[in-house]
């Protein structure tokens, strides 16, 4: 648990980083807030062998709404949610399970891994062939991917 919580509260500091305003003495406390809020939040609400049990309570969500994790950790520095929304982006879906922790940047936007381990006893994933450009797509704020689709009808 240590390692995905590290890794979604990196995250969202790099997001706070990169939007620029804040020093770094104030986003080392926040990632620290941030990481114990998260590690309290979950405490009862992580199942290793279950992963996907509880993914939905442990689920990091901004959709005009301020998640009230990333404002409590958030407000230990100062910034009010108002200034949040102008530093995050307006549509961000973080999942923190065991062995996995991705995104989503936008409604429709790609879901892009951050980290992810073999279970124990399972079979070792291979890398996401996206993840490189999944990872630039936060930097240049892309919210989500053209809207391309091709429809095929089948008749009888």
């Amino acid at each position: 648990m240590r390692t995905e919580i590290s890794t979604a509260a990196g995250f969202v500091t790099r997001l706070l980083r990169a939007a620029g305003g804040i020093g770094e003495e104030q986003l080392r406390c926040f990632r620290e807030c941030l990481q114990e809020a998260l590690r309290e939040h979950y405490k009862h609400h992580w199942f290793p062998l279950v992963p996907s049990k509880g993914s939905g309570y442990r689920c990091i969500r901004i959709n005009h709404k301020m998640d009230p994790l990333i404002g409590k950790a958030a407000g230990m520095i100062g910034l009010s949610h108002e200034r949040l929304f102008q530093l995050l982006p307006s549509e961000l879906t973080l999942w923190v399970d065991p062995f996995e922790v991705s995104y989503r940047i936008g409604e429709d936007g790609s879901i892009c891994v951050l980290y992810e381990s073999p279970q124990p006893g399972g079979k070792a994933t291979k890398p996401l062939e996206s993840r490189t450009s999944c990872k630039e797509e936060w930097r240049i704020g892309r919210s989500s991917p053209s809207k391309n689709y091709n429809m095929m009808t089948v008749s009888s």
